[in-house]
Order: structure tokens, then C-alpha cells, then sequence
């Protein structure tokens, strides 16, 4: 008995609610801490880490309806999938995020 890629269950559906999930921490927890540190008097640079978390979470959560369609057409198509772009676009929010952080401790 061969095992098929694509199997009739929501595996894609729960994917798209991960990345849809990321997406709001990212740019929800981004604004909200942007704000926080603008209020406190932070640095520009804390601020701005915490903004650009924001808009890379804006960019995945506007991706989300592009990659769930291309993933579903690979799931079909049999063919891999391939989450580069926004894993790297997840990877610099966080990587935003930790900066801002930085930036707020270190200097207040």
C-alpha cells in the first residue's frame, strides 16, 4: 500500500490558521509594544523594531489567501511546498521583535 502526499483532511486549513496566527502576534504584539515603547520615551531604533515586526506580520497575514491557494495546488499536483519567503518574512519579525526588545531594556 503506497502512501499518498495529499491526504482529504484539513492539513492545509490548520496551516493557514498557523501562519493567519503568526501573522496577527506579529503585527498586533508589534503596534502594541511600538506604542508602549513611543509612550516610555524609548529610542527610535526600539520603536522601529517593533513597527517593522508589525508590518512583516501585515505582509504574512496578506500573503495568507496567495499561499494557502499555491499550497493547495501542490498538494493536489503532488509537487513540494516550498515556504521560503514567508518563513524568512516570520524569521525577520521575530528577529525584529527580539531587537526592539534589546533596544527597550538596554536603554531604559
Amino acid at each position: 500500500m503506497s502512501q499518498e502526499i495529499w491526504d482529504p483532511g484539513l492539513q492545509s486549513e490548520r496551516t493557514r490558521l498557523a501562519w493567519v496566527r503568526t501573522a496577527v502576534a506579529l503585527s498586533t504584539g508589534g503596534l502594541g509594544a511600538a506604542g508602549l515603547t513611543l509612550r516610555a520615551g524609548s529610542p527610535p531604533a526600539a520603536v522601529a523594531g517593533f513597527a517593522l515586526a508589525a508590518l512583516c506580520g501585515g505582509v504574512l497575514l496578506a500573503r495568507t489567501g496567495v499561499r494557502f491557494r499555491r499550497y493547495q495546488r501542490a498538494l493536489h499536483g503532488g509537487r513540494p511546498l516550498d515556504a521560503g519567503l514567508d518563513a524568512l518574512v516570520a524569521w525577520l519579525g521575530t528577529l525584529f521583535v527580539v531587537g526592539g526588545a534589546a533596544f527597550f531594556v538596554l536603554t531604559y
